[in-house]
């Protein structure tokens, strides 16, 4: 996170990402351990709010209604006194499968302490409001950005640790495929979702922890884009088979599945749905590769209805203004 020393400020502005999950490790849980994810920040794509105290209560903006919930559960938490004015400029997408909520809920935490001189805590602002209860990288991006992997959760796991943390290559895009006609299986839909899903064996739990630590974070560390997308690739195949069930298809939205399909024939990398969608993506070595493939999404019928856009990473976290 870049942030000022801690002060009582009268206006906190924060800016954080929205995170693409790339795929859970383990979902069988036969070490002791559940989940597991290995998730990226993106630059461009966030939520932006500015808090400050009021005489009244008073939250505007996109996705406003869940700020404010955020403001009055941070107040419970921390004893917190007054009222704020909160504008939020940028919001990610609600339930499409960036993160949206850990992303406000964290801002919104984040802005309150700073307006009252206390330390931030990301981690466990999580825990208090009710984030991070599968996966840890939302709340990994918001702290230090980049390619990040969680260990998932444990008997007495609070929030689930960040275990790798590499910077991702400036120069690699990501082509990010939202379709704001769906949302994906959130909230109590989630957890009826998960119960109902067969065991997850302990083989294919292998096989994906494997790909994650001898193929994916190799490959980004060499900047080897085709052994990176390969291993992508695979992970949300078997991620998106074993969903499958209960989100219809490998892909939440048709559209997006359509287009992947075809961006994956065009020399696309490592594609695949971010957590439980509509929200889908592809990978590309450079920014002139990612407009073109980009270009190509937009031309066809099918990705006429989705709003298609070209990320960088974001190598850093949620980034903090005091005045």
């Amino acid at each position: 996170m870049s942030n000022p020393e801690p002060l009582n400020a009268t206006r906190v502005t924060v800016r954080a990402p929205a995170r693409l999950h790339l795929g859970f490790l383990d979902l069988n849980g036969g070490l002791g351990r559940r989940f597991g994810s290995i998730g990226l920040a993106l630059d461009g794509l966030g939520t932006r709010l500015t808090v400050r105290s009021a005489p009244r209560m008073h939250v505007e903006g996109p996705d406003a209604e869940r700020a404010q919930a955020y403001i009055a559960a941070t107040q419970r938490a921390l004893s917190l006194h007054g009222s704020y004015r909160a504008t939020i400029e940028t919001a990610v997408p609600a339930h499409a499968g960036l993160g949206s909520g850990t992303q406000m809920a964290l801002a919104v935490a984040a802005g309150l302490r700073w307006l009252h001189g206390l330390p931030l805590d990301p981690a466990g602002d999580a825990v208090r409001l009710g984030r991070g209860q599968r996966s840890g990288i939302g709340i990994a991006a918001f702290q230090v950005g980049g390619l990040v992997v969680d260990g998932g959760r444990g008997a007495d796991t609070q929030a689930p640790p960040l275990i790798s943390r590499i910077a991702f290559p400036e120069s690699w895009r990501a082509i990010v495929l939202l379709d704001p006609a769906r949302q994906g299986v959130h909230g109590g839909e989630e957890t009826a979702a998960f119960a109902q899903l067969p065991e997850f064996s302990g083989k294919a739990a292998a096989q994906l922890c494997r790909l994650v630590l001898m193929q994916v974070l190799p490959a980004v560390a060499e900047q080897n884009i085709a052994v990176f997308g390969a291993g992508i690739r695979e992970i949300q195949a078997v991620i998106g088979d074993y969903f499958a069930p209960v989100q219809g298809a490998r892909f939440t939205s048709p559209e997006v599945g359509a287009v992947l399909a075809h961006l994956d024939a065009q020399g696309a990398h490592g594609i695949g749905q971010s957590s439980w969608g509509p929200t889908g993506f592809a990978f590309a070595a450079s920014s002139q590769e990612a407009e073109r493939l980009a270009a190509l999404a937009r031309a066809l019928q099918t990705g006429r209805a989705l709003d298609i856009r070209v990320c960088a990473a974001l190598n850093r976290g949620a980034e903090i203004t005091a005045e």
